[in-house]
């Protein structure tokens, strides 16, 4: 499929950027962190490629199927056997003061204290915190994360982002560690679409931040080269890239390159990227398995 819907140039390229991977099944063995929640429903349906030791795969994505036939309309309301409202018993809003500044979020499950493990979503420019709640939009995944974090024990919280430099990155190290008061013992995955990558990126560069993450998400992200230099591949803080082929706002092969420069850095460093093919800007919040993400970087 990827060698007939890419370009001459793209095949070389991603030729290029595998070259050396060891092929290898796609069924990495992981710890049984999140019990499942409607896999049937949100696992990939076809992995066309599977790379690097299955770090880096390619998954089919398809518009008629993973789209269409999911939401009752189209990109606003998923059909409703993709969803439960469980984790709107507990849902609500709070505001952090920090830094000058009042910091409005959202959390769910344990989210006031005692959980196991806490997930926060990061919007992309003109988001707010109501995103990352939104039951029904981008085929219920966002539901699905929430469902995952209610049913084992966990919380999830989403944050409004006032500008994605230093501010916006000090204020979600203040949620995290209000976060961390009120659940000690619990790991902390920041998720991030689009521009909010920049504070995912910022966090793992920082050397005091970078201690309070157990992981970053980027779903449709841009890379930082500056990570690099910034001591980033010494602290191991693994790292979820998410693009689609067809995204007009980060070209992937960008992106791709940049998972082969940290390969090439430091070849066991915990990176994994994946490629939706024909998948837009959109597509990696919509349909990565935050199941199979999760469960390796919490695990």
């Amino acid at each position: 499929m990827l060698h007939r819907l890419m370009s001459a140039h793209s095949m070389r390229l991603i030729c290029g950027v595998l070259l050396g991977a060891a092929i290898a099944c796609s069924g990495t063995a992981q710890a049984d962190v999140l019990k499942p929640y409607k896999d049937r429903l949100f696992r990939y349906k076809k992995v066309s490629e599977t790379l690097y030791d299955g770090d880096f795969i390619v998954v089919e994505y398809s518009k008629q199927r993973d789209l269409r036939d999911r939401d009752e309309v189209d990109e606003r309301k998923v059909f409703g056997n993709y969803v439960s409202y469980k984790p709107k018993r507990g849902r609500g809003s709070a505001e952090l003061q920090a830094n000058g500044r009042t910091i409005q979020y959202m959390g769910t499950g344990k989210w006031k204290g005692g959980a196991k493990a806490i997930v926060i979503y990061i919007h992309g420019q003109g988001g707010n915190r109501f995103q990352g709640m939104n039951d029904v939009s981008f085929g219920g995944n966002f539901n699905r994360v929430q469902n995952l974090m209610v049913r084992n024990g966990g919380a999830y919280l989403t944050v409004d982002i006032k500008n994605f430099g230093k501010g916006g990155t000090a204020d979600v190290a203040a949620l995290i560690q209000h976060q961390k008061q009120l659940s000690p013992g619990a790991k902390v995955v920041v998720a991030c679409g689009s521009m909010g990558g920049i504070i995912c990126w910022n966090l793992v560069k920082s050397a005091n931040y970078s201690r309070l993450v157990n992981g970053i998400m980027l779903l449709g992200s841009p890379k930082d080269p500056n990570f690099l230099s910034s001591g980033g591949l010494s602290r191991n803080v693994p790292i979820y890239m998410g693009q689609g082929t067809l995204d007009r706002v980060y070209n992937w092969e960008s992106q791709a390159n940049f998972f082969k420069q940290i390969k090439s850095r430091a070849p066991n460093y915990p990176i994994r990227f994946t490629l939706f093919d024909t998948g837009t800007h959109g597509t990696p919040i919509r349909m990565t398995d935050w199941r199979l993400v999760l469960n390796w970087m919490l695990g």
